[in-house]
């Protein structure tokens, strides 16, 4: 007799700010190995810079994004994520890796976590190699130079960056 399973409910956090082909690459290889997967806008950033868009606006833009998938839910969270993670009950963390300077930081976050919640598991995923060097913030500041980012970023995306920098 075969033991029900509980279903893998993983939680991919960030800032979005915005969502851009890179984040989107983990989003839907995550999908490969969980049931549920969460992604969650945080009020919180980990670094200190201005928001372009508001929570509201990151939350459903993602969504947009993922319309077509049922498996994704789209959510905000502000404070400890592991206490997020808990009321979720989702015990994996999904983080990308674009390169080893990303590592240290994740490593320790991730180690921080567990230590906080000893049922809280990180799982690192790279990227496809096009979007190794993507960040949001580069996208933020070549849309706001006017430069072409429609390689970057989800049409629906580009068109509310065209519409913030004026550019419809």
């Amino acid at each position: 007799m075969t033991e029900a399973r509980n279903p893998c409910i993983g939680i991919y956090p960030g800032s979005f700010d915005p969502m851009t082909r890179g984040h989107e690459d983990i989003c839907r290889r995550a999908l490969e190995f969980v049931d549920k997967l969460i992604i969650a806008v945080a009020h919180t950033r980990t670094q200190k810079k201005a928001g372009l868009f508001s929570i509201p606006e990151r939350v459903e833009m993602i969504r947009e994004l993922f319309s077509d998938e049922p498996r994704v839910e789209v959510d905000e969270f502000d404070g400890l994520l592991v206490q997020y993670a808990q009321k979720r009950d989702a015990t994996l963390i999904v983080r990308g890796l674009r390169a080893v300077s990303d590592f240290e930081y994740e490593f320790q976050m991730a180690l921080m976590n567990r230590e906080l919640w000893d049922r809280a598991e990180t799982v690192f995923l790279a990227p496809d190699a096009r979007y190794s060097f993507l960040s949001a913030s580069l996208v933020r500041e070549i849309a706001s130079l006017g430069g072409d980012v429609s390689e970057f970023v989800a049409p629906s995306v580009l068109e509310r960056l065209n519409r913030h920098y004026s550019r419809a």
